[in-house]
């Protein structure tokens, strides 16, 4: 899952995607309407953190023009606005949930997590290849029962490759789905963060490395 951010608070942005970093929730931040939209020219975000009151174009017309994207994204606008006219009026505008600051972060992670899963309700709650399973929900990753603990980048990683067991995802796939929006390209970090899995998860292996491709996770053990 990625998220857009549309905060002119610096430090209220930054706060949240930190926030949003130690749940393996990638996000990247724009300050006002017209960056907004630019962003999701270039990148298919799952999530928009919509700030009402932002310069340039404003919050309502930007929620606007996103409801006629075809790769249109859950959207959760939030304002300082408390009154239940402002929240009528912001569900109104297409968005798919309001929140009023000041906020409480858990509850923000929340919503965006709940967000994401009624986006993709085709797509199974629990990801499950030979005896790992991973959670993203619970943020739990389990290998024969027994609990595995991972970092918040190896989390997002494996989630991204258990997705669609069997699909080869590249380096800078993981990138884009793992990581903000300045990450290096040429950045060792896809296969330190790979490596670290395979340790943790044990052997059998189920990340495995098609040269020059990417990655994939598939269950081989019945071909040993």
């Amino acid at each position: 899952m990625r998220v857009l951010i549309v905060e002119d608070e610096t430090f209220l942005a930054d706060a949240i995607r930190e926030g949003l970093a130690l749940h393996s929730l990638p996000a990247d931040v724009v300050a006002d309407g017209e960056a907004a939209l630019a962003a999701v020219e270039f990148t298919e975000y799952d999530v928009i953190l919509l700030d009402r009151d932002i310069p340039g174009i404003h919050g309502d017309e930007v929620c606007r023009q996103l409801n006629l994207s075809p790769r249109r994204p859950a959207i959760l606008m939030v304002t300082a606005a408390r009154s239940v006219r402002e929240k009528v009026d912001g569900l109104a505008l297409g968005a798919d949930d309001y929140l009023a600051k000041p906020f409480d972060l858990a509850e923000l992670i929340a919503r965006v997590r709940a967000l994401g899963r009624r986006r993709f309700t085709s797509v199974p709650t629990t990801f499950a290849v030979a005896d790992v399973t991973l959670d993203p929900f619970r943020h739990e990753v389990t290998r024969g029962g027994r609990a595995v603990h991972l970092t918040p980048k190896q989390f997002a990683v494996l989630e991204a490759l258990m997705r669609e067991p069997g699909r080869v995802v590249s380096a800078e796939q993981l990138l884009a789905e793992a990581w903000d929006e300045n990450a290096n390209p040429f950045t060792q970090s896809v296969k330190v963060t790979i490596s670290a899995l395979r340790r943790k998860l044990g052997e059998p292996w189920i990340i495995h490395t098609i040269p020059g491709v990417g990655y994939t996770v598939e269950d081989r053990s019945s071909h040993a």
